[in-house]
């Protein structure tokens, strides 16, 4: 036997040990810059550097990887571009968080000393990072990785702010807006989770200005409202304009309870007359919708809260009272006043903040906003053209329609520290505002904005602006903008892919990626979704350190279909390592039993080939074009299942043991084909596996005869046309049929392997009689065949057990072993079988529209199926009939 490097289990531990660090110090993961060669390129979708990557993480870069790895040793010229994002508001309540553990606040810091803490935290996680990264296998070009507040991406993202706000698609203003009042900074509309909270709707008693108005009798207007600590800032109390029963009342005036201002009814169409009274406060500086109530009527806006969400001096004697404590008194008073009327417990739906999960605030502030409606329908039209961004799978284009037909202005503005300072000057004396890319040469006489942009601004240019722009010639935005395909969650559809696609639109006049592949999440076994809160998250690493990093990409691969969330479980993560397990151990069959001079390639003499031998080679030949057609289409769940099947049924189980009968035998030219095919199966089957299985494939590669330095750089294996053999593979499959019909009666009749048997086989096929004649060999080796018949003429014993397949019928005489009863009443089962599958196939052939809109070649194939079950169903009704006159 040939001396190989390889224990007897697989140990993923000693396959990957060393092995990542060796392909990138070999640069192996470089663009080929072979101009002549295509480029294919991907940006990382930039982990936020708030802490370790997760098992999402995990499955959205194994997905990258394996498409970039196949299209790089497809001869692609690829660039797999990897990169972080500071994450705003994530960082910095992290690390704010870390100095409140020693009772420090960003303010005793300053701004600068704060923003150095901040630099440290990210250079402790992105080393992190990218130490996991290196666990996964991800062939990543360091040599190019971005930061989003890197020297370029900063220059990016001030140019399209400039540029913006020269359109006048940037503006400033002062607008309700959603606050967090921990982090105290805005919010985004989709950085607000509603979840539902327990809450009350206050009926409060609105008095009348005037002593002698009165409604139904009363001196007073019921008001209801969920949030009594904005009462302060009411300006008026609203009626919809055709509501005939307060039409008396527009006009008149009313006192706000516990302020006693006097505010005046109004009559604007946003109020919902069908809803509670139809009778609604308007606070303009702490509701969205009041806020344009009281534009169109010309009202006071009266901020009641601090940035914190305490009570301000507007709030009376509730100032310095938290916004909830604050609610607690104001309600005490309004009974104590008998202003309260009722008080009616609910269940509502509450903003809360993504990031800090506190309670959102609507807030009256003066923010930046980005004008959505022209970039929106630029985005749009794209989609209507030759530059459109392919969705997979295409519902999800709905998902981004829809959000785009209905947007409303971004507010870009976030009250932080940590981020890119927006580039917008105050002169100190004039208050007179400047915009550009640097800052006022007598900068001494100008304050910068203090507000820092939303992390989603910067992160929206991410497909270009790593490439280099603005600098529309740099290299790499010439030769790989726009990228080929994003991989990304359905969750940050709205988040991400929407701003890139407008903004890369708007900037470069082109799509910013061909395709984009998404996914869904994952969950646990239960199908909840992981969390903190519920302890069933799964660090990708632990994973990694029990099964070994190609056992979890194998599972992310293959678990689920485009656009599906996945079940992570280790029973899953068990067959996963059995099934690399299955390839270690058959690859170390085939190399210990190759000779020194083996080459995998292929014999030039054909006529040598065994019929096991032109099976495999069609097998293969079609899991290649099944496997690349899946990979072009982003279904891997379909490839893996084609990898699965050929590997561990068709190459393990079927050739390598039909390759051992020539390999103990004496002869030598028969041994050196099965060699050569063997090492020729295994090679291309491991360049196949190679972007999902990168570290045990290259293990085993190294101990194969090969050219190359690393199957990293290997050819992609292609379709060899001349290797199809359809009429190998339905004889071959006709042969294993009768192995297993054997080895079933064997089962059934309890006889063992080391015991041989009487086989009889009845076949009027011309063509079946031949294969099994030709290939007696392999009979006599699965099925250990004591007296083998192989005729048309075959008389079936009384006392014997059957079994019918496809064109012919297996008799075992087993007299001594079966009982009469016991056969027919298992025919008479197998008949129901075979009996169900010709319902089945004449339903199918009975339906129109299959039969009409179907492939000729598929319903061509059930019509086959459907005359092999009935041929079936007569062969053993006959044998049945046979074996009851015998009984008779």
């Amino acid at each position: 036997m040939r001396e190989i490097d390889m224990p007897g289990k697989y140990n993923p531990t000693a396959v990957e040990a060393g092995r990542y660090d060796k392909w990138v110090q070999e640069k192996r993961f470089k663009p080929s810059e072979n101009k002549k060669a295509r480029p294919y390129s991907i940006v990382i979708p930039p982990p936020n550097v708030t802490g370790k990557l997760h098992l999402g993480h995990a499955w959205d870069t194994t997905l990258q990887d394996m498409l970039i790895r196949q299209k790089r040793m497809q001869g692609f010229d690829t660039l797999w571009l990897p990169g972080m994002d500071h994450a705003g508001i994530a960082t910095q309540a992290k690390v704010e968080q870390r100095l409140a553990e020693s009772n420090i606040s960003r303010y005793d810091l300053g701004r600068e000393k704060f923003v150095d803490q901040v630099w440290d935290w990210k250079n402790e996680y992105a080393a992190t990072i990218k130490s996991q990264w290196g666990k996964l296998g991800l062939s990543l070009d360091y040599d190019r990785e971005r930061f989003t507040l890197d020297d370029g991406l900063s220059e990016a993202v001030r140019k399209v702010f400039v540029t913006l706000y020269e359109k006048g698609l940037i503006y400033r203003g002062e607008y309700i807006i959603n606050w967090d009042p921990k982090a105290r900074t805005a919010l985004s509309d989709i950085e607000v989770i509603h979840q539902d909270d327990e809450g009350a709707f206050y009926h409060v008693q609105y008095p009348f200005v005037d002593e002698d108005t009165t409604f139904e009798g009363k001196h007073y207007v019921e008001i209801a409202t969920t949030r009594p600590e904005t009462m302060f800032g009411d300006v008026a109390v609203a009626v919809h304009p055709s509501d005939e029963r307060y039409k008396a009342l527009v006009g008149k005036k009313v006192l706000v309870p516990l302020v006693n201002r006097e505010v005046p009814i109004i009559a604007d169409e946003y109020v919902d007359p069908e809803f509670g009274s139809g009778m609604v406060k308007i606070t303009p500086a702490h509701d969205p919708n009041d806020f344009g109530v009281g534009n169109r009527h010309d009202l006071e806006r009266i901020n009641t809260m601090n940035e914190d969400a305490s009570m301000n001096e507007r709030a009376g004697k509730y100032v310095g009272m938290d916004r909830f404590e604050a609610r607690k008194a104001i309600v005490a008073d309004l009974q104590a006043g008998d202003w309260m009327l009722s008080v009616e417990p609910i269940v509502h739906a509450v903003g809360h903040s993504e990031r800090t999960g506190v309670q959102v605030e609507s807030r009256l502030s003066t923010q930046w906003f980005v004008k959505m409606q022209p970039l929106a329908e630029q985005a749009l039209d794209m989609q209507k053209s030759e530059d459109r961004v392919d969705f997979y799978p295409p519902r999800f284009e709905g998902t981004f329609t829809r959000w785009m037909d209905d947007i409303h202005d971004w507010v870009i503005s976030r009250q932080l520290w940590w981020g890119h300072q927006i580039p917008a000057w105050y002169h100190k004396e004039t208050g007179e505002m400047y915009v550009g890319m640097e800052a006022p040469k007598d900068s001494e006489n100008w304050t910068q904005d203090s507000d820092v942009l939303d992390t989603w601004f910067s992160s929206a240019l991410w497909p270009f602006s790593t490439m280099g722009w603005p600098d529309t010639d740099a290299e790499d935005f010439k030769r790989y903008f726009p990228t080929n395909t994003l991989v990304t969650g359905y969750d940050i559809i709205f988040f991400w892919v929407a701003r890139m696609m407008f903004q890369s639109k708007e900037f470069t006049g082109r799509r910013p990626f061909k395709n984009v592949l998404i996914h869904g999440l994952i969950r646990d076994e239960q199908g909840r979704k992981m969390s903190k809160s519920l302890g069933n998250g799964i660090d990708p690493m632990d994973v990694i350190e029990k099964y070994g990093a190609d056992a979890l990409r194998w599972f992310l691969a293959t678990g689920s279909t485009p656009g599906q969330d996945v079940r992570f479980s280790y029973t899953k993560m068990d067959s996963a390592w059995n099934f690399i397990n299955k390839i270690w151990n058959a690859s170390r069959y085939v190399l210990m039993n190759l000779s020194d001079d083996t080459q995998a390639e292929l014999p030039t003499n054909t006529a040598d080939f065994s019929l096991a031998d032109k099976w495999i080679l069609s097998r293969l030949n079609k899991t290649i074009a099944v496997v690349t057609k899946n990979f072009d289409k982003f279904e891997f769940g379909e490839a893996g299942r084609a990898l699965y099947n050929f590997i561990w049924n068709d190459f393990a189980d079927w050739y390598i043991e039909m390759t051992k009968e020539t390999l103990n035998g004496d002869d030598q030219e028969a041994q050196k084909t099965v060699q050569a095919i063997l090492a020729y199966v295994l090679d291309n089957t491991l360049r196949l596996l190679h972007p999902i299985m990168p570290f045990v494939t290259e293990a085993i590669w190294q101990e194969m005869p090969h050219d190359g330095e690393t199957i990293v750089a290997a050819a992609y294996p292609t379709v060899k046309q001349d290797l199809d053999d359809d009429q190998a593979e339905i004889d071959f499959n006709s042969l294993t049929d009768l192995i297993k019909a054997v080895r079933t009666i064997r089962t059934e009749a309890n006889a063992p392997m080391s015991t041989t048997i009487d086989i009889l086989i009845k076949t009027s096929d011309d063509n079946l009689q031949r294969i099994f004649k030709e290939n007696v060999n392999y009979i006599n080796r699965f099925v250990k065949p004591k007296d083998l018949q192989i005729a048309a003429d075959i008389k079936a014993p009384d006392l014997a057990m059957t079994q019918i397949i496809s064109g012919a019928e297996i008799y075992v005489p087993l007299a001594e072993l079966i009982d009469l009863n016991d056969e027919i009443a298992r025919l008479q089962d197998e008949i129901k079988k075979f009996q169900g599958e010709v319902k089945r196939a004449n339903g199918k052939l009975g339906n129109e529209k299959f039969v009409n809109n179907a492939p000729e070649a598929v319903v061509a194939a059930e019509r086959e199926k459907l005359a092999d079950w009935e041929t079936k169903v007569e062969a053993t009704h006959n044998r049945l009939a046979q074996l009851q006159d015998a009984q008779v």
